[in-house]
């Protein structure tokens, strides 16, 4: 049977798509990492959601975040053969925040996370693709990473994350969110 792990990262060092290894907690690494975790809270929502509509628009998301890791991985010499993410996957975000939001009421004021399971793990991913867009913004000033519309992939991203939690909680069946500021909601 084939060893499953390698070794090479024993000693704190990875591999990029390209010549060359970093520290783990070099910035490339860092935000790949980021973008993983995002990419795995929205697998626990998506295995969790309710509304039918949730599902294959988290999993379109999903499969693009491993397009956007591929290329964050890259050395910046080898990066154009793994580009994937272009101006038309932040349009069709831009859509799905659209159609999401005919179907929701939109808070005036900040919301408390955990009206619904499902709710409360996009959350999360928000926070999480929030992270990695500001790992990548770190990388792209850098001029580490070339593609700005990784950038703007993941300021849509947590917008429609936000948009989904909401769906999601009134699926739930939370009629209202609960408001940071105290005002009315659902309480569990």
């Amino acid at each position: 049977m084939a060893e499953f792990y390698t070794r090479k990262g024993d000693e704190g060092f990875t591999g990029l798509l390209g010549e060359g290894r970093v520290p783990k907690y070099h910035p490339r690494p860092e935000a790949v990492g980021c973008l993983d975790e995002c990419n795995a809270a929205i697998g626990i929502a998506r295995a969790i959601s309710r509304d039918p509509a949730t599902s294959p628009v988290l999993l379109h998301i999903q499969r693009d975040l491993y397009h956007l890791m591929a290329e964050v991985s890259a050395t910046p010499e080898n990066a154009a053969r793994f580009r994937a993410i272009q101006s038309s996957h932040v349009s069709w975000l831009e859509e799905q925040v659209e159609i999401i939001s005919s179907r929701v009421e939109i808070p005036r004021e900040f919301i408390v996370p955990g009206d619904s399971i499902a709710g409360a793990h996009l959350d999360m991913a928000r926070t999480l693709a929030r992270r990695a867009e500001r790992r990548l913004a770190r990388l792209v000033h850098e001029g580490e990473v070339e593609n700005k519309e990784l950038l703007r992939y993941l300021n849509r991203l947590s917008s429609l994350l936000f948009m989904l939690e909401l769906l999601e909680n009134f699926a739930s069946g939370s009629s209202q969110p609960t408001l940071a500021a105290g005002g009315t909601g659902n309480p569990q």
